[in-house]
C-alpha cells in the first residue's frame, strides 16, 4: 500500500526550530522527487520546499528560503525539513508529497500524506 506519514509537528516558539520527517512506503523511493507543502486555515495550500530523487537539487518558497532545509536519506528512505527561525505566519499543517517533477507546485505530485500540525505561538 503506497503511503506517506509526516511526523514531527507540533508547538513552538517564534524564532525556534522544528524537523518534520516524511517516511513513504509502498513505492520506489528513489524514483520520486518529495515535496512539503503547506495549508494554513482560509488559506490556499502553499509549496514550501522541493527535493530531487537523488537529493542534488532543491528548491524553496521565497517565503522560507534561508530558514528551512529539505534533505534526504535514500538508504533510510527518509526526507526532512528543517524548519528553523519560525514566525506565527509558519502555522499550518504540513504535507510531503512524491512526484515525478521537481516543483513547488502541488499539480505534478501523485501522492499525499495525512499532514503533521505546526503551531508557532507565544
Amino acid at each position: 500500500q503506497l503511503q506517506l506519514v509526516e511526523s514531527g509537528g507540533g508547538s513552538v516558539q517564534p524564532g525556534g526550530s522544528l524537523r518534520l520527517s516524511c517516511m513513504p512506503s509502498g513505492f520506489t523511493f528513489d524514483d520520486y522527487t518529495i515535496g512539503w507543502f503547506r495549508q494554513a486555515p482560509v488559506k490556499e495550500r502553499e509549496g514550501v520546499s522541493s527535493i530531487s530523487s537523488d537529493g542534488s537539487i532543491t528548491v524553496y518558497a521565497a517565503s522560507v528560503k534561508g530558514r528551512f532545509t529539505i534533505s534526504r536519506d535514500n538508504a533510510k528512505k527518509m526526507v526532512f525539513l528543517q524548519m528553523n527561525s519560525l514566525t506565527p505566519e509558519d502555522t499550518a499543517v504540513y504535507y510531503c508529497a512524491a512526484g515525478r517533477v521537481l516543483s513547488t507546485k502541488s499539480t505534478p505530485y501523485s501522492y499525499w500524506g495525512q499532514g503533521t500540525q505546526v503551531i508557532v505561538s507565544s
